[in-house]
């Protein structure tokens, strides 16, 4: 699938398709970003909107390298499907795009970061995260708002194989 939207749903707006990224460092920890616009939790995988003349790979390396200065990472693999996430209605500061979907479609990619933690930069033109960290995959769902958390429980099931240390030869 490209960039297109995607089908309508029962509210009539489609959802906004999207990529999500899972970083896993050598020791098979996830890069996780803190929300630069929330007060709370606010902590994510990078993930950004795919233009209509993209693949889910083109746009996750130009959204990681746009949200982080993460540029040198390997495929790992991807989820076996698209998963979706409805926006509450109520959400205090809703994304820009929230009139126009109903939540977002999102492929997701496992990535191994095979470079070094130099090339990590937050300071983006319009800025995602405000401060990052490793953690285990398997905490990473408690550490998201809870409308993203079924995704993220998702991703960590099918993602839970890339979660170990690389070993020390391939480093």
């Amino acid at each position: 699938m490209t960039g297109q939207e995607a089908a309508g749903t029962a509210d009539g707006r489609p959802y906004r398709p999207s990529v999500g990224l899972c970083v896993f460092n050598a020791d098979g920890l996830v890069w996780v970003g803190h929300r630069a616009r929330d007060d709370g939790p606010g902590w994510q995988m990078p993930q950004g909107g795919i233009d209509e003349d993209e693949t889910p790979l083109a746009a996750g390396l130009r959204e990681l390298a746009e949200e982080t200065g993460i540029r040198s990472v390997v495929l790992l693999g991807e989820t076996s499907d698209w998963l979706t996430y409805d926006l509450p209605p109520d959400l205090p500061r809703p994304p820009r795009w929230a009139n126009r979907y109903r939540g977002q479609r999102q492929k997701w990619l496992a990535l191994r970061f095979v470079g070094s933690e130099d090339e990590i930069n937050l300071e983006a033109e319009e800025r995602e995260f405000d401060a990052w960290r490793w953690v285990p995959l398997a905490a990473v769902p408690e550490l998201v708002v809870p409308f993203k958390r079924p995704v993220y429980e998702r991703v960590a099931a099918e993602f839970a194989r890339f979660a170990r240390p690389t070993p020390t030869e391939n480093r």
